[in-house]
């Protein structure tokens, strides 16, 4: 835990103006739609074996260089983006994490082509209730069941970069499950 000198607990991300935003008002919280479903599955993809405050520091970046998210322009990407993709500063520059990206927005583009979303999918794992928050980083699983099933099923539909251990991280971002550790200002009390 780290205490604030104004008596905020948070469980990370004290001490950056970006990253506290970030725990206080995303990471937890609910996240629906195709854009911004894919927006976190692309930035959980990049931020593999990086830190986190990495990718939230290029964002803005990412936003631009992906337009913004939308899977419909990132599917027709060719070889020349990825080329450009590579050249740009603003993103983390990793050839297989490109690729990734748009091979997963060609994905989405399937998905929705037969009638589905990529949002009932991700929800469609969501676990079972816990009996309250963590107590310390010790109880947070690197991956769960769910995340480990949510893993094999999209990439069954095509998509890659998504091993058990990064759709665990998803499921935290987009608040399908809160890991707040017992005692941050952002913990719920029904998690």
């Amino acid at each position: 835990m780290i205490t604030e000198t104004n008596d905020l607990v948070r469980c990370f991300g004290a001490g950056d103006d970006l990253y506290e935003r970030y725990h206080d008002h995303e990471w937890g919280h609910q996240v629906h739609g195709e854009a911004e479903l894919f927006e976190r599955l692309t930035l959980e993809g990049f931020q593999s074996g990086l830190s986190w405050l990495t990718i939230l520091r290029k964002r803005e970046g990412f936003r631009a260089a992906f337009a913004n998210f939308d899977p419909t322009t990132v599917a027709g990407f060719t070889d020349a983006d990825v080329e450009r993709l590579m050249n740009d500063a603003a993103i983390v520059r990793n050839r297989r994490k490109i690729e990734a990206a748009i091979t997963n927005a060609r994905a989405l583009v399937e998905l929705h082509r037969n009638g589905e979303t990529l949002d009932k999918v991700i929800w469609s794992h969501t676990p079972g209730p816990r009996p309250g928050p963590p107590a310390d980083w010790t109880e947070v699983p690197a991956s769960t069941e769910e995340s480990k099933a949510l893993a094999k099923e999209l990439k069954r539909r095509g998509f890659a970069f998504v091993g058990p251990t990064t759709m665990y991280a998803l499921m935290q971002a987009i608040g399908m499950v809160d890991d707040h550790i017992a005692g941050c200002v952002a913990a719920r009390s029904d998690a």
